[in-house]
Protein backbone atom coordinates (compact mmCIF):
# COMPACT_ATOMS: atom_id res chain seq x y z
CA UNK A 1 0.00 0.00 0.00
CA UNK A 2 1.54 3.60 -0.95
CA UNK A 3 2.10 5.90 1.95
CA UNK A 4 0.27 8.23 -0.48
CA UNK A 5 -2.81 6.19 -0.96
CA UNK A 6 -6.24 7.59 -0.11
CA UNK A 7 -8.70 5.09 -0.58
CA UNK A 8 -12.54 3.69 0.54
CA UNK A 9 -12.11 0.12 2.48
CA UNK A 10 -15.51 -1.40 1.97
CA UNK A 11 -15.82 -5.33 3.32
CA UNK A 12 -18.60 -6.79 3.57
CA UNK A 13 -18.47 -6.76 7.31
CA UNK A 14 -17.19 -4.35 9.50
CA UNK A 15 -16.33 -4.86 13.53
CA UNK A 16 -16.09 -1.56 15.04
CA UNK A 17 -15.15 -3.06 18.35
CA UNK A 18 -18.14 -2.39 19.45
CA UNK A 19 -20.41 -4.16 16.51
CA UNK A 20 -20.90 -5.54 13.39
CA UNK A 21 -21.83 -3.80 10.62
CA UNK A 22 -22.39 -4.13 6.54
CA UNK A 23 -22.54 -1.55 3.50
CA UNK A 24 -20.04 0.36 5.37
CA UNK A 25 -16.95 1.70 4.78
CA UNK A 26 -13.32 2.92 6.02
CA UNK A 27 -11.69 5.94 4.86
CA UNK A 28 -7.97 5.33 4.60
CA UNK A 29 -5.65 8.02 4.64
CA UNK A 30 -1.63 6.73 3.52
CA UNK A 31 -1.74 4.18 6.46
CA UNK A 32 -4.36 5.01 8.54
CA UNK A 33 -8.37 4.59 9.54
CA UNK A 34 -9.52 7.94 9.73
CA UNK A 35 -13.28 7.73 9.19
CA UNK A 36 -16.11 5.05 9.21
CA UNK A 37 -18.83 6.04 6.79
CA UNK A 38 -22.21 4.29 5.41
CA UNK A 39 -21.54 2.79 1.93
CA UNK A 40 -24.01 5.12 0.16
CA UNK A 41 -22.76 7.95 2.24
CA UNK A 42 -19.46 7.63 -0.13
CA UNK A 43 -19.11 10.26 -2.83
CA UNK A 44 -19.69 8.52 -6.67
CA UNK A 45 -16.42 8.02 -8.22
CA UNK A 46 -14.46 8.01 -5.06
CA UNK A 47 -11.38 5.69 -4.46
CA UNK A 48 -12.52 2.38 -3.33
CA UNK A 49 -11.69 -1.22 -2.57
CA UNK A 50 -14.25 -3.73 -1.67
CA UNK A 51 -13.21 -5.84 0.48
CA UNK A 52 -14.73 -9.82 0.76
CA UNK A 53 -15.27 -11.34 4.03
CA UNK A 54 -14.87 -9.11 7.29
CA UNK A 55 -12.61 -6.37 8.76
CA UNK A 56 -12.40 -5.93 12.68
CA UNK A 57 -9.31 -4.62 14.90
CA UNK A 58 -6.45 -6.90 15.26
CA UNK A 59 -6.41 -9.24 18.26
CA UNK A 60 -5.26 -9.09 21.84
CA UNK A 61 -3.79 -11.89 23.57
CA UNK A 62 -3.43 -11.78 27.88
CA UNK A 63 -1.34 -15.00 28.27
CA UNK A 64 1.75 -15.55 25.55
CA UNK A 65 4.37 -17.64 26.77
CA UNK A 66 6.13 -18.10 23.69
CA UNK A 67 5.81 -18.04 19.91
CA UNK A 68 8.51 -18.38 16.64
CA UNK A 69 10.37 -21.02 18.78
CA UNK A 70 10.87 -18.73 21.52
CA UNK A 71 10.33 -19.11 25.18
CA UNK A 72 10.41 -16.31 27.39
CA UNK A 73 11.27 -17.71 30.78
CA UNK A 74 14.40 -19.33 28.70
CA UNK A 75 14.75 -15.83 26.68
CA UNK A 76 14.04 -13.27 29.52
CA UNK A 77 15.18 -10.44 27.16
CA UNK A 78 13.94 -7.66 24.48
CA UNK A 79 14.31 -9.99 21.60
CA UNK A 80 12.96 -12.30 23.17
CA UNK A 81 9.69 -10.50 23.27
CA UNK A 82 9.99 -8.73 20.14
CA UNK A 83 10.47 -12.76 18.44
CA UNK A 84 7.12 -13.64 20.15
CA UNK A 85 4.95 -10.97 19.42
CA UNK A 86 6.53 -11.33 15.94
CA UNK A 87 5.46 -14.87 15.49
CA UNK A 88 1.84 -13.94 16.25
CA UNK A 89 1.37 -10.82 14.75
CA UNK A 90 1.71 -13.41 11.52
CA UNK A 91 -1.45 -15.26 12.85
CA UNK A 92 -3.47 -11.75 13.47
CA UNK A 93 -2.74 -11.42 17.29
CA UNK A 94 -1.48 -7.27 17.13
CA UNK A 95 -0.76 -6.58 20.86
CA UNK A 96 -0.10 -9.10 23.82
CA UNK A 97 1.52 -9.65 27.36
CA UNK A 98 4.72 -11.71 27.06
CA UNK A 99 4.05 -14.31 30.18
CA UNK A 100 6.23 -15.00 32.49
CA UNK A 101 5.78 -18.39 34.12
CA UNK A 102 6.93 -19.89 38.03
CA UNK A 103 10.68 -19.53 37.82
CA UNK A 104 13.85 -18.59 40.07
CA UNK A 105 13.89 -15.10 41.53
CA UNK A 106 16.22 -13.82 38.73
CA UNK A 107 14.08 -14.68 35.49
CA UNK A 108 10.99 -12.68 36.99
CA UNK A 109 14.10 -9.83 37.16
CA UNK A 110 15.31 -10.41 34.00
CA UNK A 111 11.89 -10.16 32.27
CA UNK A 112 10.89 -7.13 34.58
CA UNK A 113 13.91 -5.27 33.03
CA UNK A 114 12.93 -6.33 29.63
CA UNK A 115 9.13 -5.56 29.81
CA UNK A 116 10.58 -2.04 30.54
CA UNK A 117 13.01 -1.84 27.67
CA UNK A 118 10.35 -3.13 25.19
CA UNK A 119 7.59 0.21 26.69
CA UNK A 120 6.49 1.70 22.90
CA UNK A 121 7.04 -1.47 20.63
CA UNK A 122 4.61 -2.14 18.74
CA UNK A 123 2.74 -5.31 19.61
CA UNK A 124 3.88 -5.77 23.41
CA UNK A 125 1.36 -4.37 25.93
CA UNK A 126 3.01 -5.19 28.92
CA UNK A 127 3.58 -7.93 31.10
CA UNK A 128 1.91 -10.69 32.64
CA UNK A 129 3.73 -12.55 35.48
CA UNK A 130 1.96 -15.80 35.98
CA UNK A 131 3.52 -17.41 39.45
CA UNK A 132 5.60 -18.24 41.16
CA UNK A 133 3.07 -17.12 44.17
CA UNK A 134 0.37 -20.16 43.25
CA UNK A 135 -0.58 -23.43 44.78
CA UNK A 136 1.62 -26.48 44.25
CA UNK A 137 -1.78 -28.04 44.53
CA UNK A 138 -2.88 -26.34 41.18
CA UNK A 139 0.79 -25.74 39.75
CA UNK A 140 0.36 -27.71 36.41
CA UNK A 141 2.95 -27.30 34.61
CA UNK A 142 5.07 -24.96 36.85
CA UNK A 143 8.18 -25.93 38.52
CA UNK A 144 7.27 -26.89 42.36
CA UNK A 145 10.64 -26.10 43.57
CA UNK A 146 10.01 -22.51 42.26
CA UNK A 147 6.69 -22.02 43.59
CA UNK A 148 6.69 -19.56 46.86
CA UNK A 149 4.35 -17.28 48.59
CA UNK A 150 3.80 -13.72 47.98
CA UNK A 151 7.23 -11.93 48.61
CA UNK A 152 8.25 -8.07 49.17
CA UNK A 153 10.59 -9.16 46.08
CA UNK A 154 7.71 -9.32 43.32
CA UNK A 155 5.54 -6.44 45.06
CA UNK A 156 8.80 -4.06 44.52
CA UNK A 157 9.11 -5.35 40.83
CA UNK A 158 5.46 -4.76 40.19
CA UNK A 159 5.19 -1.10 41.42
CA UNK A 160 9.22 -0.50 39.58
CA UNK A 161 7.16 -1.85 36.57
CA UNK A 162 3.73 0.22 37.06
CA UNK A 163 6.29 3.29 37.91
CA UNK A 164 7.76 3.02 34.81
CA UNK A 165 4.29 3.11 33.14
CA UNK A 166 4.09 -0.75 32.47
CA UNK A 167 0.84 -2.42 32.04
CA UNK A 168 1.07 -5.75 34.74
CA UNK A 169 -1.27 -8.61 35.25
CA UNK A 170 -0.36 -10.82 37.61
CA UNK A 171 -1.70 -14.12 38.25
CA UNK A 172 -1.83 -15.11 41.96
CA UNK A 173 -3.50 -17.92 44.47
CA UNK A 174 -5.23 -16.39 47.38
CA UNK A 175 -3.44 -18.83 49.62
CA UNK A 176 -0.31 -17.72 48.48
CA UNK A 177 -1.29 -13.83 49.72
CA UNK A 178 -2.39 -11.52 52.29
CA UNK A 179 -5.57 -9.88 51.45
CA UNK A 180 -3.10 -6.76 52.27
CA UNK A 181 -0.86 -8.18 49.61
CA UNK A 182 -3.27 -8.50 47.13
CA UNK A 183 -4.52 -4.53 47.90
CA UNK A 184 -1.31 -3.37 47.70
CA UNK A 185 -0.30 -4.60 44.33
CA UNK A 186 -3.82 -3.48 43.33
CA UNK A 187 -3.51 -0.24 44.61
CA UNK A 188 -0.35 0.03 42.08
CA UNK A 189 -3.08 -0.63 38.89
CA UNK A 190 -2.05 -4.03 38.43
CA UNK A 191 -4.61 -6.14 37.44
CA UNK A 192 -4.46 -9.24 39.74
CA UNK A 193 -6.12 -12.28 38.52
CA UNK A 194 -6.73 -15.40 40.76
CA UNK A 195 -5.25 -18.70 39.33
CA UNK A 196 -3.48 -21.59 39.79
CA UNK A 197 -5.17 -22.20 42.99
CA UNK A 198 -6.90 -24.86 45.27
CA UNK A 199 -9.06 -22.62 47.46
CA UNK A 200 -12.82 -21.65 48.40
CA UNK A 201 -15.49 -19.89 46.67
CA UNK A 202 -15.30 -18.18 50.35
CA UNK A 203 -11.95 -16.92 49.69
CA UNK A 204 -11.85 -16.30 46.46
CA UNK A 205 -14.96 -13.34 47.46
CA UNK A 206 -11.95 -12.12 49.89
CA UNK A 207 -9.03 -12.17 47.11
CA UNK A 208 -11.89 -10.21 45.05
CA UNK A 209 -12.85 -7.94 47.90
CA UNK A 210 -9.52 -7.12 48.45
CA UNK A 211 -8.74 -5.87 44.92
CA UNK A 212 -8.32 -8.91 42.72
CA UNK A 213 -10.50 -7.92 39.56
CA UNK A 214 -9.78 -11.48 37.13
CA UNK A 215 -9.30 -14.67 36.75
CA UNK A 216 -6.82 -16.93 34.57
CA UNK A 217 -7.53 -19.76 32.24
CA UNK A 218 -12.03 -20.20 33.56
CA UNK A 219 -11.85 -24.29 34.98
CA UNK A 220 -8.32 -24.70 34.62
CA UNK A 221 -5.54 -25.04 37.49
CA UNK A 222 -8.46 -24.42 39.82
CA UNK A 223 -11.00 -26.02 42.56
CA UNK A 224 -13.53 -26.70 40.40
CA UNK A 225 -17.89 -26.23 40.65
CA UNK A 226 -19.61 -28.79 42.53
CA UNK A 227 -22.90 -28.99 43.96
CA UNK A 228 -21.99 -28.17 47.90
CA UNK A 229 -18.82 -26.51 46.87
CA UNK A 230 -18.88 -23.67 44.13
CA UNK A 231 -15.01 -23.39 44.22
CA UNK A 232 -12.95 -20.79 42.69
CA UNK A 233 -14.99 -21.76 39.26
CA UNK A 234 -17.92 -20.93 40.88
CA UNK A 235 -17.26 -17.84 42.76
CA UNK A 236 -15.20 -16.39 39.37
CA UNK A 237 -18.80 -17.24 37.20
CA UNK A 238 -21.14 -15.97 39.28
CA UNK A 239 -18.90 -12.78 40.23
CA UNK A 240 -18.54 -9.25 38.26
CA UNK A 241 -14.60 -9.92 37.55
CA UNK A 242 -13.39 -10.84 34.32
CA UNK A 243 -12.24 -13.96 33.73
CA UNK A 244 -9.85 -15.29 30.24
CA UNK A 245 -10.62 -18.89 28.88
CA UNK A 246 -8.52 -21.39 26.48
CA UNK A 247 -10.96 -22.18 23.52
CA UNK A 248 -8.79 -24.91 22.23
CA UNK A 249 -11.24 -27.97 22.72
CA UNK A 250 -8.15 -29.43 24.81
CA UNK A 251 -8.05 -27.40 28.05
CA UNK A 252 -11.60 -26.98 28.47
CA UNK A 253 -14.67 -28.74 26.47
CA UNK A 254 -16.80 -26.87 24.17
CA UNK A 255 -19.93 -27.09 26.00
CA UNK A 256 -18.31 -25.73 29.23
CA UNK A 257 -16.56 -22.47 27.28
CA UNK A 258 -20.47 -21.80 26.33
CA UNK A 259 -21.85 -22.83 29.87
CA UNK A 260 -19.53 -20.08 31.34
CA UNK A 261 -20.10 -17.84 28.99
CA UNK A 262 -24.06 -17.55 29.23
CA UNK A 263 -24.11 -17.99 33.35
CA UNK A 264 -22.19 -15.04 34.09
CA UNK A 265 -24.36 -12.23 35.18
CA UNK A 266 -22.74 -9.56 33.16
CA UNK A 267 -22.19 -9.34 29.58
CA UNK A 268 -18.10 -8.45 28.65
CA UNK A 269 -16.61 -10.21 31.21
CA UNK A 270 -15.20 -13.34 29.70
CA UNK A 271 -12.13 -12.82 27.93
CA UNK A 272 -9.65 -15.13 25.19
CA UNK A 273 -6.31 -15.66 25.62
CA UNK A 274 -4.41 -18.69 24.14
CA UNK A 275 -1.67 -19.09 26.40
CA UNK A 276 0.56 -20.05 23.49
CA UNK A 277 4.13 -21.13 24.13
CA UNK A 278 6.75 -21.59 20.94
CA UNK A 279 5.26 -24.18 18.82
CA UNK A 280 2.79 -21.38 17.47
CA UNK A 281 5.46 -20.46 14.22
CA UNK A 282 7.84 -22.50 15.88
CA UNK A 283 8.73 -26.33 16.04
CA UNK A 284 7.15 -28.77 17.47
CA UNK A 285 9.07 -29.38 20.78
CA UNK A 286 10.56 -27.07 23.11
CA UNK A 287 12.42 -27.17 26.34
CA UNK A 288 10.67 -26.00 29.51
CA UNK A 289 12.98 -26.28 33.04
CA UNK A 290 15.52 -27.91 31.35
CA UNK A 291 12.87 -30.78 30.41
CA UNK A 292 11.29 -31.15 26.24
CA UNK A 293 7.85 -30.35 25.99
CA UNK A 294 6.08 -32.08 22.99
CA UNK A 295 3.17 -31.31 20.56
CA UNK A 296 0.94 -34.66 20.54
CA UNK A 297 -2.37 -34.53 18.23
CA UNK A 298 -2.34 -30.98 18.88
CA UNK A 299 -1.63 -31.16 23.35
CA UNK A 300 1.63 -29.79 24.48
CA UNK A 301 2.36 -32.45 27.27
CA UNK A 302 5.52 -32.21 29.70
CA UNK A 303 7.21 -35.59 31.23
CA UNK A 304 4.45 -35.81 33.47
CA UNK A 305 1.63 -36.13 30.62
CA UNK A 306 0.32 -32.96 31.83
CA UNK A 307 -0.76 -30.00 29.84
CA UNK A 308 1.98 -27.44 29.75
CA UNK A 309 0.31 -24.27 27.84
CA UNK A 310 -1.49 -24.33 24.48
CA UNK A 311 -1.09 -24.38 21.12
CA UNK A 312 -3.75 -22.74 19.24
CA UNK A 313 -3.90 -18.88 17.79
CA UNK A 314 -6.44 -16.07 18.70
CA UNK A 315 -7.51 -16.11 15.06
CA UNK A 316 -8.34 -20.24 15.63
CA UNK A 317 -9.59 -19.37 18.94
CA UNK A 318 -12.37 -17.12 17.80
CA UNK A 319 -13.26 -19.13 14.75
CA UNK A 320 -13.82 -22.12 17.17
CA UNK A 321 -15.64 -20.46 19.51
CA UNK A 322 -18.02 -19.31 16.46
CA UNK A 323 -18.29 -22.52 14.42
CA UNK A 324 -17.58 -25.19 17.33
CA UNK A 325 -19.17 -23.97 20.56
CA UNK A 326 -22.28 -21.77 18.99
CA UNK A 327 -21.00 -18.37 20.63
CA UNK A 328 -22.32 -15.10 18.64
CA UNK A 329 -19.78 -13.48 16.44
CA UNK A 330 -20.20 -10.64 17.66
CA UNK A 331 -19.54 -11.82 21.21
CA UNK A 332 -16.35 -13.94 20.01
CA UNK A 333 -14.71 -10.51 18.61
CA UNK A 334 -15.61 -8.64 21.57
CA UNK A 335 -14.05 -11.38 23.50
CA UNK A 336 -11.25 -11.20 21.12
CA UNK A 337 -10.39 -7.59 20.84
CA UNK A 338 -13.37 -5.30 23.25
CA UNK A 339 -12.78 -7.15 26.01
CA UNK A 340 -8.61 -7.78 26.63
CA UNK A 341 -8.71 -3.79 25.98
CA UNK A 342 -10.97 -3.03 28.70
CA UNK A 343 -9.38 -5.44 31.03
CA UNK A 344 -5.76 -3.45 30.63
CA UNK A 345 -7.53 -0.14 30.36
CA UNK A 346 -6.38 0.27 26.79
CA UNK A 347 -10.09 0.80 24.47
CA UNK A 348 -8.26 2.80 22.07
CA UNK A 349 -6.87 -0.57 21.26
CA UNK A 350 -10.43 -2.15 20.01
CA UNK A 351 -11.11 0.77 17.83
CA UNK A 352 -11.15 0.91 14.04
CA UNK A 353 -10.37 4.62 13.96
CA UNK A 354 -6.78 6.12 14.02
CA UNK A 355 -5.41 2.70 13.60
CA UNK A 356 -2.51 1.41 11.15
CA UNK A 357 -3.87 -0.43 8.42
CA UNK A 358 -1.07 -3.48 9.11
CA UNK A 359 -3.36 -3.90 12.46
CA UNK A 360 -6.86 -3.92 11.02
CA UNK A 361 -7.99 -8.22 9.79
CA UNK A 362 -9.76 -9.08 7.14
CA UNK A 363 -11.25 -12.66 7.79
CA UNK A 364 -12.96 -14.95 5.53
CA UNK A 365 -16.85 -16.06 5.98
CA UNK A 366 -15.22 -19.08 7.59
CA UNK A 367 -13.52 -16.61 9.89
CA UNK A 368 -9.88 -17.29 8.93
CA UNK A 369 -7.49 -14.94 8.87
CA UNK A 370 -7.05 -13.51 5.36
CA UNK A 371 -4.15 -10.87 5.98
CA UNK A 372 -4.22 -7.43 7.53
CA UNK A 373 -5.28 -4.38 5.19
CA UNK A 374 -1.87 -3.41 4.90
CA UNK A 375 -1.73 -6.35 2.35
CA UNK A 376 -4.88 -4.94 0.14
CA UNK A 377 -2.42 -2.89 -2.43
CA UNK A 378 -2.09 -0.10 -3.88
CA UNK A 379 -4.74 2.58 -4.32
CA UNK A 380 -7.79 1.56 -7.05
Amino acid sequence: MSDSSSFWMCPDLLFDGTGLSANMGVLIEKTRAVEIRASADIAIGAPRIDVPGLVCPGFLDMQVNGGGGVLLNTTPTLDGMLAIAAAHKRFGTVGLLPTVITDRPEILAQVAQAAIAAKGQRGILGLHIEGPHIAVARRGTHAENWVRPMDATTIAIVKNLRAAGITVMITLAPEAATSAQIAELAATGAVVSLGHTDTTAEKTRSALAAGASCFTHLFNAMSPMLGRAPGVVGAAINSDAYSSVICDGIHVADEMVGLAIRARPLADKVFLVSDAMPTVGGSDRFNLYGKEIRLEDGRLVNAEGSLAGAHITMAQSVARLVNVVGVDLTVALRMAVTVPAQVIGRPDLAQIIGRDTADLLVLDESLALVGTCADLGQQP
